[in-house]
């Protein structure tokens, strides 16, 4: 019994280590005229249940697919990184890729509070979004702890008041022997 608990607190030690890694390699992700507005969260213990909890609620209150199966890995992981972005500026280049002509119109488009995520958001914005997660779920792999992107986390998480961003993406993180975030 005694070697459980300190295996298991030593696993802890060792996800807490790769996600603040994981953090590190978010913020320092390249990203558009240097401008950051990226976010990180981590949650690890309680939470996870009250997270995996509301998942499963929201699924069900909005007849949303498969928000009860990534809340199943939620039960199962050791930790969640939380990435997002909150009030990006646009880039000004009036690229048109969000849909609007010019980035003034984007900027003056009221945001969609009441949705799942809040935009429209400027797509350099994302893109820096993506590279963010990219680096580090890569940051993960390199370190062998099983990981997967989920935007249900982010959801949820926004829904329930965890964070306050405009988009957010969870990152759970499970070691064992098999990867629990695959043949689901």
């Amino acid at each position: 019994m005694l070697v459980a608990a300190i295996l298991k607190e030593e696993k802890m030690e060792g996800i807490d280590i790769v996600s603040e890694l994981m953090n590190i390699a978010a913020i320092t992700a390249p990203k558009s005229k240097g401008e950051n507005f990226v976010h990180t969260l981590t949650l690890k213990g309680d939470i996870l249940k009250k997270l995996a909890v509301a998942m499963r609620d929201f699924g069900e209150k909005y007849q949303k697919k498969d928000f009860d199966r990534d809340a199943a890995n939620i039960d199962q992981s050791e930790s969640v990184l939380l990435i997002g972005i909150k009030n990006a500026t646009v880039l000004g280049l009036n690229c048109n890729a969000c849909g609007f002509e010019k980035c003034k119109n984007l900027v003056n488009h009221p945001k969609n509070k009441d949705k799942e995520f809040n935009g429209p958001v400027c797509m350099f914005r994302l893109l820096d979004l993506g590279i963010a997660l990219g680096s580090a779920v890569k940051t993960a792999g390199m370190l062998n702890v099983d990981n997967r992107i989920m935007y249900r986390v982010g959801v949820v998480a926004r829904h329930i008041g965890l964070v306050d961003w405009d988009l957010a993406m969870g990152i759970p993180m499970s070691v064992s022997g098999k990867n629990i975030f695959f043949d689901r």
